[in-house]
């Protein structure tokens, strides 16, 4: 069942963006609404309502995909974090992953949901076929970007958590989706994000029938 485009952005412009909507913006939408078409058709929509919450928060509501920090380059990026790892604002973090590796590779976040990490990079490119590990840099690109959310939040690449887990013919858990990406961080705000994109997306949600 395809989702009605006209109104879809007429509610998310409304409820969402305050309005008014950037054509990136609509990019940005658009690509996953038709990345969700064209693969899952007749899923559970709250699937797509959750992985649009989630990209809403993960960018910044820019719907592009984006830098850790939101920086404009890889370099700003890796200074900023560096200035917060030597105020001690990142205590969580152990190693500085963003710094540039030997082979000038920085593993600093990218994309609609942030990848970090090599690992996690290494990861991706086996479970996607696309080689972000010769090239980090093009988890920027938005098909890219697309398809690792895609692939980290229906198949459980980012945690081992999946939108089976939370959303089924007999569960809905808005809250703890947030762990397919980040434990409970802005678990609520996203969940809230999440629950507006479902309302615009309208018709009860149908089964899942892909990534469980």
């Amino acid at each position: 069942m395809a989702i009605d485009r006209k109104v879809f952005f007429d509610r998310v412009r409304e409820r969402l963006f305050d309005g008014r909507l950037r054509q990136a913006q609509v990019d940005g939408l658009t690509a996953i609404l038709d990345r969700w078409e064209a693969e899952m058709p007749t899923g559970d929509r709250r699937w797509l309502a959750y992985m649009l919450g989630t990209a809403h928060h993960e960018t910044g509501r820019t719907m592009q995909a984006v830098r850790e920090t939101f920086a404009a380059s890889d370099e700003r990026a890796i200074a900023i974090l560096d200035k917060a790892f030597r105020d001690g604002r990142l205590a969580f973090v152990r190693a500085p992953y963003w710094r540039k590796d030997r082979d000038g590779r920085s593993w600093l976040g990218r994309g609609l949901v942030q990848l970090t990490h090599k690992a996690n990079y290494q990861r991706m490119t086996q479970e996607t076929g696309i080689d972000l590990v010769a090239d980090p840099a093009r988890a920027m690109e938005l098909s890219v970007a697309v398809t690792v959310m895609f692939t980290g939040m229906t198949g459980g690449a980012f945690t081992g958590r999946r939108l089976a887990d939370y959303f089924s013919p007999g569960r809905e858990d808005w809250i703890n989706a947030r762990r397919i990406v980040n434990g409970t961080e802005r678990a609520a705000l996203v969940a809230g994000y999440a629950r507006a994109y479902h309302a615009a997306i309208g018709d009860t949600a149908q089964p899942a029938r892909c990534g469980q």
